[in-house]
């Protein structure tokens, strides 16, 4: 997956600037899907039922004539979210903790760029505000053209597959050249999961362990031999 990372402090613009990017790249023909990461306690769920079901629920669904929604009792793990999403690249405002991709930030001031972001993350500064030594990107157009050709989307695992201490790490050797998205070693696991046709993210380690149980298991039965194994559940 293509992706890319919004951020900015309040007022500064950034969700401006994600719905427009998303435009920029729906009308190139993708079709994108956005995350937001906010330090809030709770989403808007304004005249909805939906805080009073959570009251007494884990999850909570809504469907209306237009559009479907799912909502959590608590916080889920970044991969978790990442596997529910449709759509290509990601857009993701805020998160700044989550290191998963390349960042632009929207500055309200200069000084604000070193409290964001790690510059070895930052493909750019959209805005008025620029900062000494980070590329400022200019307009809209120039953003989804940068998201498609550099943006990427790491699982958020920190596994240390990779031989880095996190994903945030690996983010940066990919900006720098240094390496590429399929240096991730959840991309590579011995053993990959999809349900409803989404891939989930497996750490590495954990993918070695199934995969040694399943086959263990398996060759209690008669046929069995080297090679892949295909499993269906429907």
């Amino acid at each position: 997956m293509k992706g890319v990372q919004i951020l900015g402090f309040k007022k500064s613009g950034k969700t401006t600037l994600c719905e427009a990017l998303l435009g920029a790249l729906s009308q190139r023909g993708h079709k994108p899907c956005a995350l937001k990461c906010t330090h809030n306690p709770g989403l808007d769920k304004e005249d909805t039922d939906t805080d009073r079901f959570l009251t007494f629920c884990r999850t909570v669904g809504a469907i209306a004539g237009k559009e479907s929604a799912l909502f959590f009792n608590d916080p889920r793990k970044l991969s978790d979210m990442l596997a529910l999403l449709e759509g290509d690249p990601l857009v993701m405002e805020g998160g700044r903790e989550h290191a998963i991709a390349p960042r632009v930030l929207v500055l309200n001031d200069a000084a604000e760029a070193e409290k964001l972001s790690d510059p070895g993350l930052v493909l750019g500064v959209f805005g008025p505000v620029a900062a000494p030594g980070l590329p400022h990107i200019g307009t809209v157009e120039e953003l989804a053209g940068l998201v498609m050709e550099k943006g990427f989307v790491l699982p958020g695992l920190d596994c240390g597959g990779c031989g880095r201490e996190d994903c945030g790490s690996l983010a940066a050797d990919i900006l720098a050249g240094r390496a590429t998205p399929e240096d991730c070693a959840a991309k590579h696991a011995s053993l990959t999961v999809s349900v409803g046709g989404r891939p989930l993210s497996a750490n590495p380690f954990v993918a070695r362990i199934l995969a040694s149980g399943i086959r263990g298991l398996l060759s209690e039965l008669k046929g069995f031999g080297p090679g892949p194994i295909e499993i269906h559940i429907e």
